[in-house]
C-alpha cells in the first residue's frame, strides 16, 4: 500500500511533517516562505519545496509541484503564523490584534487551498490563544468557511477542535496548542486520550508520568560552544536561581531575596529547566534573559532544543543558534504530530493501526537524574535591587495598559 500524501503549508522547519512521516505519510509538497527554513527542509529531506508566500502560490502550482490532483490529496496540514493570536502578545499589550493583524490573512490562505484541493482530511495547528473565550474570531472564521466550502463544493467538512498539551502525549515539553481536524466525508474525529500526566495525577489517571527534560537530554554531551553562554544585563544572575525556578525566586514570595516585584516580568524571564520535569515551551525569538535555560546556566543547543521538540535525531538546522531557536521554537513537536497523524490515518483514512510504539517516543533515562546543582550567592551587581517591590496588578492593568487608556481617553 502506498504512503498517503500530504500537502504541507507554512511548513517551517518541518515539525508537523516529521511526525506525519513517522506515522507513515509522505510530504508530497511543502510551501514555506522563510528562506532559512527552506534550507533546513532541503538539507534534511528530498520533499518538493516551494519557497514563497501562500498569497502568491496558486493551488494549481502546489498540486503540480507535488504531482497531485485535487480530491486525491490525503491530508492538508499546516500552522498559519500564530502571532495575531498569541497569549504573550496579549500579556504585553492587554489586547492581541487577532483578525485585524495582516498576518491573520494566512488563515485565509490555508482555507483557500483546502477549498480548491479538497483533501480527504486536514489538520490545522495554532496557538492556544486562537480559542480564548470571547476572542475566538479565528475559530469562528474556520467554521464559517468550512460551511461555505461544503455548500459550494458538495463536501462535508466538519471541524473537531481541541487544545492539547504536548506533554500529555509523551513530549518532554509543556506546550499547549489548538488543533483543528476535519474529514471531507464528515467523519467524526476523536482526539487521542492522554497517555501521560504530571507527578501528582498520573497514578490516579492510570497513565505514565510526564517525560522529563533529563530523559530527553541525559545522553547528550555537555556543550562548550561559546554561542550558548549567556549575555546581557542579567546573565550573571541565573546561577543564583534554582533549577525549575524563574525570577519569581527573587521576589518577596519566593525563596531567594526580593530583587523584583511579584509577576512584574514574563514567566520565562530567567526561567531554568528542572531535570525531573518536562521543559517549558521553547521560545522562538527569546530576549537575552528569556528561558527556558539549561540547568548548567546556559542556553540550549540546537540538538537539545530539537530533542525537547522530539525532532528525529538525524535532522539538522543549518545556520546560527538564533536560526535554530527561531525555527524550532515555531515548530510543532514531532511526536505530538505523529500521535495525531496516526489517529487521522486510522479514523479518517481507514488505514490499519500500526502494531508498534510511536517512532519518535523519547527513550527514558535508565537512572534518576543527578541532584540539582547548588546555587550561587547573588552577584554584587544586583544587590542594589534589594528592597520592597509592588506586585503586578493583573493582566491589562499594568503601566503600559494604563498609559494606553490615558491616551485613548484624550
Amino acid at each position: 500500500m502506498s504512503k498517503p500524501s500530504v500537502i504541507s503549508l507554512f511548513t517551517g522547519a518541518g515539525g508537523l511533517d516529521f511526525g506525519f512521516e513517522a506515522a507513515g505519510f509522505r510530504t508530497a509538497v511543502a510551501l514555506e516562505m522563510d528562506a532559512k527554513c527552506c534550507v533546513t527542509l532541503r538539507t534534511n529531506r528530498d520533499w518538493a519545496v516551494i519557497e514563497g508566500d501562500i498569497a502568491n502560490a496558486s493551488t494549481t502550482e502546489i498540486l503540480r509541484a507535488g504531482k497531485l490532483k485535487a480530491t486525491e490529496v490525503d491530508v492538508l496540514i499546516g500552522g498559519p503564523p500564530c502571532q495575531p493570536f498569541s497569549k504573550s502578545g496579549f500579556w504585553a499589550t492587554g489586547e492581541a490584534k487577532r483578525l485585524n493583524d495582516p498576518r491573520a490573512a494566512t488563515l485565509d490562505g490555508y482555507l483557500r487551498v483546502l477549498a480548491e484541493a479538497k483533501p480527504r482530511a486536514f489538520l490545522l495547528e495554532n496557538v492556544e490563544g486562537i480559542g480564548f473565550k470571547g476572542k475566538d474570531e479565528g475559530l469562528q472564521l474556520i467554521q464559517s468557511r468550512l460551511s461555505s466550502i461544503n455548500d459550494k463544493e458538495g463536501t462535508n467538512y466538519r471541524a473537531s477542535i481541541a487544545v492539547v498539551n504536548a506533554a500529555d502525549y509523551g513530549v518532554p515539553q509543556l506546550r499547549k496548542r489548538t488543533i483543528v481536524v476535519g474529514s471531507r466525508e464528515g467523519k467524526d474525529f476523536v482526539f487521542p486520550v492522554p497517555t501521560h500526566a504530571n507527578r501528582d495525577e498520573y497514578a490516579a489517571k492510570g497513565v505514565k508520568p510526564y517525560v522529563s527534560a533529563w530523559d530527553a537530554l541525559h545522553d547528550l554531551p555537555a556543550s562548550i560552544d561559546p554561542s550558548v553562554q549567556l549575555k546581557g544585563k542579567w546573565a550573571n544572575l541565573l546561577s543564583s536561581i534554582p533549577e525549575g525556578q524563574n525570577y519569581l525566586w527573587h521576589t518577596e514570595r519566593g525563596g531567594g531575596q526580593a530583587l523584583f516585584g511579584w509577576r512584574t516580568r514574563f514567566w520565562s524571564f530567567m526561567l531554568k529547566l528542572a531535570k525531573s520535569e518536562p521543559s517549558w515551551t521553547i521560545q522562538a525569538q527569546p530576549g537575552p534573559a528569556t528561558g527556558p535555560f539549561h540547568w548548567d546556566n546556559r542556553r540550549l543547543t540546537m540538538r537539545e532544543m530539537a530533542r525537547l521538540q522530539t525532532f528525529p535525531d538525524d535532522v539538522k538546522i543549518p545556520g546560527t543558534l538564533a536560526d535554530a531557536q527561531r525555527q524550532l521554537g515555531n515548530a510543532v513537536p514531532s511526536l505530538l504530530a505523529e500521535v495525531l497523524a496516526t489517529e487521522i490515518s486510522v479514523q479518517l483514512l481507514g488505514r490499519k493501526r500500526p502494531n508498534r510504539d510511536y517512532q519518535l517516543s523519547v527513550r527514558t533515562a535508565a537512572s534518576s537524574p543527578p541532584p540539582p546543582s547548588e546555587t550561587t550567592p547573588i552577584p554584587k551587581q544586583y544587590l542594589h535591587l534589594l528592597g520592597e517591590h509592588e506586585a503586578h496588578p493583573g493582566t491589562g492593568k499594568g503601566k503600559g495598559a494604563q498609559q494606553r487608556a490615558i491616551v485613548a481617553a484624550e
